[in-house]
């Protein structure tokens, strides 16, 4: 058996752990889950660091078990939130379900013969024919109010800070994530739950809950919550969370993400979000302190998850598309770029347009007359005789080279630049 919390120890992702969790894993394969609020239909980059302890755990001879939280996604929790969030109807939690049991596949085995494969579970199974009463009856009488009044997660939302307070619905959440730990425990012999250090209250109300039920001992681990060196908040950017789904954040998005992390950061993330060894990774941290302006801890970080995600294919399409801007790339390339990502790349470049009867075009006339990329006819011819002028990447050597639709790529946009960083995109309508 590899030691699965000596693993998460130097990469750096726990916050708490329960006494004797470890000493437990060791005795041989042990059974554990994570909890997964179904929000949204794709899993975004706050959630990976809860992924990546299953796939460790799994990597490490265990059985995970991720759990989807179909019956407590209907109601929200209150851990780390300022107010009650939105509740989803049963279809859209279903699609929801559905889509990151696919994303999951991509990082945990759930398909092989093998005795640890991964299990997907979803809580709204056990919890749809529960009574209330019956719960009330069974579950609410072993966790006292004063119990659940003194969790962290609570206390915050009734102090002060929170205006509107908390509703009885979110109150009840530690009780049902609770009883999500001693269902798995009695039907699943899920002896460990995991998650992230805002849950640490709500996994332990579930221990709580084994033992004055069951009179047995559970375990408890936390993952630190992720924060940027600069105080800001991981995963987020002006255009909100980084997800999984490359319908919601494309390929190059995603790598460009990791791409521009700090140095700091991404000595840290390498550790959490790859499967990278501890030589592997002191050898890139040394190798990055020699040379930091090359980037190389950030490259092989980005390189590292965008192909876990996206795999290999999108990620080496996104390292083309990175190097439209910076570096030597092609036509060819330029032409292979989908039109999603060609706007990504050139986002904030000037823009114009022109209607698509007016090609063919001298080139001066496109770009000093049709649109203002020049402002004068003379400085145009002056550029492309100089060698300044390139149009979709190929340079321009005649003043009387002619534009044609033949030149439009995805047979609306052309890409003019005028000496090596000035872009300019031309929509032909």
């Amino acid at each position: 058996m590899k030691n699965f919390v000596e693993e998460l120890r130097w990469r750096g992702m726990i916050q708490d752990i329960m006494p004797g969790t470890e000493e437990k894993l060791m005795e041989g394969p042990t059974a554990a889950y994570v909890g997964i609020d179904p929000t949204a239909d794709s899993l975004h980059i706050g959630h990976l660091v809860s992924v990546m302890i299953l796939k460790h755990f799994q990597n490490c001879g265990h059985k995970p078990f991720a759990l989807v939280g179909g019956a407590t996604g209907m109601i929200g929790d209150p851990s780390m939130k300022s107010q009650e969030r939105n509740l989803l109807d049963e279809e859209t939690l279903a699609h929801n379900v559905s889509c990151i049991k696919a994303q999951l596949s991509g990082f945990l085995d759930f398909d092989s013969d093998a005795p640890n494969r991964a299990e997907l579970v979803n809580n709204y199974d056990w919890m749809k024919g529960y009574s209330f009463l019956a719960f009330a009856r069974d579950i609410g009488k072993h966790i006292t109010v004063n119990y659940m009044m003194a969790k962290d997660s609570v206390k915050k939302r009734l102090s002060s800070e929170s205006r509107e307070g908390m509703s009885f619905t979110e109150f009840t959440y530690q009780l049902l994530q609770g009883y999500d730990f001693l269902y798995l425990f009695q039907h699943k012999g899920c002896t460990l739950q995991m998650g992230g250090s805002d849950q640490w209250g709500n996994i332990t109300t579930g221990t709580e809950l084994i033992r004055r039920v069951l009179g047995k001992e559970a375990y408890a681990l936390t993952c630190p919550l992720i924060k940027k060196a600069d105080g800001g908040k991981f995963g987020k950017t002006e255009k909100g969370n980084i997800w999984l789904d490359p319908e919601r954040t494309s390929p190059y998005q995603f790598y460009q993400f990791w791409l521009n992390v700090s140095d700091e950061d991404a000595a840290k993330y390498i550790r959490i979000f790859t499967m990278l060894t501890k030589e592997e990774i002191e050898d890139a941290v040394e190798e990055h302190a020699k040379a930091p302006h090359l980037r190389t801890l950030q490259k092989l970080l980005a390189k590292e998850i965008t192909v876990m995600v996206h795999g290999r294919e999108e990620y080496g399409k996104a390292v083309e598309a990175s190097q439209m801007l910076f570096g030597n790339s092609t036509s060819e390339a330029l032409r292979h770029l989908d039109e999603k990502t060609f706007l990504q790349v050139f986002d904030g470049v000037a823009t114009f347009e022109i209607e698509k009867e007016k090609l063919p075009l001298n080139v001066i006339d496109l770009l000093a007359v049709e649109t203002r990329v020049f402002p004068s006819k003379g400085e145009c011819r002056k550029m492309i005789q100089a060698g300044g002028v390139s149009i979709n990447k190929d340079k321009v050597d005649d003043i009387n080279a002619v534009i044609d639709s033949g030149k439009l790529i995805g047979g609306k946009y052309i890409l003019a630049q005028k000496g090596k960083k000035n872009y300019f995109i031309i929509n032909v309508k």
